[in-house]
């Protein structure tokens, strides 16, 4: 049986990354090089931060977890190119200071991973690739095809600012305690062309799209308080299509003609 120097937080979902194994893997995927600025998010026990600290400029690894402090000091004692920060992810200005993250590399937090990723598209600008332990559910989202059950709000606005270069299925036995889901490793990068389109207002038209993805569109958008009816139909029409469209139809693509049209 694995001994920790701390036990898991089950409250918090913690489940520590144990097999040093998948460590290549994820080094692969991130595509690491010496002058990378890495943001971790969640390193628990230190073992991925150890990886990353041996093969990049800097780690800013940023835990929610106080009880983690004593035993990550002692794992990553002597190395001076990690920054170690304690606080909520979703709170704290994850790109502050200098020199900028240059890539987001991490066994994510099942229970804030999308929310973080999304958060990221926009708000850490610097950021040029993501190579992320997640839900396998959760990842499969993150790049599903319109018209699939996996497909919302979350794929669009991951797939309209970057593209997939890497998956990998991940066992639950590199983990403990060993989590009740499946996981993967997903890789993407940011796309070098720009969103013809300010993504703020995008990002607003997307989420009111899916708030209720049974509905159409322009009545998705009407109960979301973004647009009335009429003008949601007309701005399908000016895009070519039907009223009664719903969100789950429209490419990534499709939601920026609209956001303009809407405009």
């Amino acid at each position: 049986m694995t001994r920790f120097p701390v036990s898991p937080n089950r409250e918090l979902g913690q489940h520590f990354l144990v097999d040093e194994n998948i460590l290549g893997v994820i080094g692969r995927l991130a595509a690491l090089g010496p002058e990378d600025v890495v943001l971790e998010i969640g390193p628990g026990l230190g073992v991925l931060t150890s990886y990353l600290a041996d093969r990049v400029a800097l780690v800013r690894a940023v835990e929610l977890d106080r009880g983690l402090e004593p035993a990550l000091r002692e794992r990553l004692a002597g190395r001076d190119n990690v920054e170690l920060r304690f606080g909520d992810a979703l709170r704290l200005d994850l790109g502050a200071g200098e020199p900028a993250p240059t890539k987001l590399v991490a066994n994510l937090p099942y229970n804030v991973a999308t929310p973080i990723i999304v958060e990221s598209l926009d708000g850490l600008p610097s950021v040029e690739l993501w190579s992320v332990m997640v839900q396998r559910e959760a990842a499969d989202r993150f790049f599903a095809s319109p018209s699939t059950k996996a497909y919302g709000a979350v794929s669009v606005l991951i797939q309209l600012v970057t593209e997939r270069v890497g998956f990998h299925p991940v066992s639950r036995n590199v983990f403990r305690p060993r989590p009740n889901v499946e996981s993967a490793l997903v890789a993407f990068r940011r796309r070098e062309d720009p969103l013809q389109a300010d993504y703020t207002r995008v990002k607003r038209v997307v989420e009111a799209a899916f708030a209720h993805r049974r509905k159409t569109l322009p009545n998705s958008l009407e109960l979301a308080g973004l647009a009335g009816r009429e003008q949601g139909a007309a701005a399908l029409e000016a895009v070519g299509l039907a009223p009664e469209t719903r969100a789950e139809a429209l490419a990534p693509e499709q939601f920026v003609q609209l956001t303009r049209a809407l405009a």
